[in-house]
């Protein structure tokens, strides 16, 4: 019987930067650019040379991506990593509620609950929700 590896963590850091370059499409000097930039900073060694994860690699495609063939400049780069990185943790805080909302919902004491809506309506029992309304933009 052949015994299969563990599957491979994403953020493993095990990649030197000549590897990740070639994994990447690109030369190892870009990447020691961006990372002094902080566009994709991995993970050092002890000896301080840098190793990248597979995530650390989509990451540079994405950034060869968006300068290539977006035409976006590498601050425009950095805002929109920062935004998606935004949206990543706003997203998993949105999965973390519904879990813990879920788990309110279930328990014998959710029949004593109610809820109340802005026009006054009350709901006894389980949580009923209504449409969310829109928030304003607020520019950061």
């Amino acid at each position: 019987m052949a015994y299969l590896p563990q599957p491979f963590d994403p953020d493993a850091a095990v990649f030197t930067v000549s590897v990740a370059a070639s994994l990447a499409d690109m030369h190892a000097q870009t990447l020691r650019g961006y990372d002094r930039l902080g566009l994709v900073v991995p993970v050092r060694s002890r000896g301080r040379g840098r190793r990248y994860s597979l995530r650390d690699i989509a990451k540079l495609r994405h950034v060869q991506q968006l300068s290539q063939e977006e035409g976006i400049n590498l601050e425009g780069i950095r805002r929109i990593l920062a935004l998606e990185a935004e949206v990543d943790g706003l997203r998993g805080q949105v999965e973390h509620l519904t879990e813990a909302l879920r788990a309110v919902q279930s328990s014998p004491l959710a029949a004593r609950l109610f809820t109340a809506e802005s026009s006054g309506a009350v709901h006894r029992g389980r949580f009923r929700p209504t449409t969310p309304p829109a928030l304003p933009y607020r520019p950061a």
